[in-house]
């Protein structure tokens, strides 16, 4: 038998095989391959965005051929799986703390997408538009105010019948960006409300039912006569519920909208964009509006991260910003005013792969 006939062509097979198994291993091992078509590009977090996010993701599929995999889990669940370095990017609705960066294993930047509001909603009899001050709304919420009646709801809705019922307030139960900004809101403008319940993704409510997700308290809101609760606002315009005008800063009493919530950013914005817009200065703009924002290491080159994943995600996020926009309100989202695109830009060009820009 020749043996060096036998013996070559598996020699041959195994060294293909431990080609194989090494390319296998480093993908394995690292973050990300350069077929960057082929895996596509991994993000996780804020609930809110989800169906614009879907949108814009499946439109740059078609038109880029490259697949973008998003988690709606919730802002802190992109937090955490950035902080893991599991996903290309995270999403939040409420910036990044001082403490969560610092916990963080590289700085990480903010690059705002869209807005959101939060509307006021209620049970009540014909479903009159009411009008609510800070103060006031502050003090529902605490439990101060406990009927519809109560001479100070009446003193500022003249010409509507408001009903003898007791109020009923509902809240999130669950941690949400949602309730995050809204009590970011109260603290602003109610010393009592910033002392004891505060601000947070979830809170020890003074009074109230809880339920989970918008669904849940909007659906609790439409079941319970004389109730009052909070959601967002792209999901109260699907659902055609009644919305409060609120008293901003500047003493005007505006309407939820896309308009009134893009006014909200027309303000002097910091350079790392970690801004929160509750009780805007905006003349025009809703009091109670927020960025939501996509999160991503600003070197993009670590762990075994290829720098083609890296190039994807950052120009994936440009596209985001720029011809994504022009799906924001047809979906029930305010798109970025000029002044927060440039700010983006000029994020976005800070991102780097070692020392070389991505942008």
């Amino acid at each position: 038998m020749n043996f060096r006939k036998l013996i070559l062509p598996l020699l041959i097979v195994a060294l293909a095989l431990a080609s194989c198994g090494g390319n296998n291993s480093q993908k394995e091992d690292g973050n990300k391959t350069s077929d960057v078509s082929t895996n596509g590009i991994l993000g996780a977090g804020a609930t809110f965005p989800y169906p614009f996010y879907s949108k814009v993701f499946d439109v740059y599929n078609k038109e880029k051929g490259i697949k973008v995999n998003y988690q709606s889990i919730g802002s802190g669940g992109g937090i955490k799986q950035m902080q893991n370095k599991t996903v290309d990017f995270g999403a939040s609705d409420a910036p990044m703390s001082d403490e969560e960066l610092s916990k963080s294993p590289a700085p990480i930047v903010h690059i705002p997408t869209c807005l959101g509001a939060v509307i006021i909603t209620y049970n009540l009899p014909g479903d009159p538009v009411l009008k609510f001050t800070p103060e006031l709304l502050a003090n529902i919420f605490l439990g101060k105010v406990k009927k519809w009646n109560d001479p100070n709801i009446v003193a500022i809705n003249p010409g509507v019948k408001l009903p003898d019922l007791p109020i009923s307030v509902v809240h999130r139960s669950d941690g949400s960006g949602t309730t995050y900004i809204f009590s970011d809101y109260l603290s602003k403008v109610s010393p009592e409300w910033n002392t004891k319940p505060g601000k947070g993704k979830s809170l020890d409510w003074p009074v109230g039912l809880g339920a989970k997700g918008n669904e849940g308290v909007s659906g609790l809101v439409k079941q319970t006569p004389g109730s009052v609760g909070y959601v967002e606002l792209v999901y109260a315009l699907q659902n055609k519920m009644p919305a409060a005008q609120l008293k901003n800063k500047a003493g005007n009493f505006v309407d939820a909208s896309l308009q009134s919530t893009s006014a909200a950013a027309n303000i002097d914005l910091p350079a790392d964009m970690r801004v929160s817009l509750t009780n805007t200065d905006a003349p025009n703009g809703y009091p109670i509006c927020s960025f939501t924002y996509l999160l991503l290491y600003k070197d993009q080159k670590y762990d075994n991260r290829t720098e083609a994943s890296a190039k994807a995600t950052v120009d994936l996020v440009n596209y985001v910003i720029h011809d994504g926009q022009k799906y924001a309100e047809s979906l029930g989202y305010a798109p970025l005013p000029d002044a927060a695109v440039k700010k983006a830009e000029e994020i976005l060009k800070s991102v780097t792969y070692g020392n070389k820009p991505l942008q």
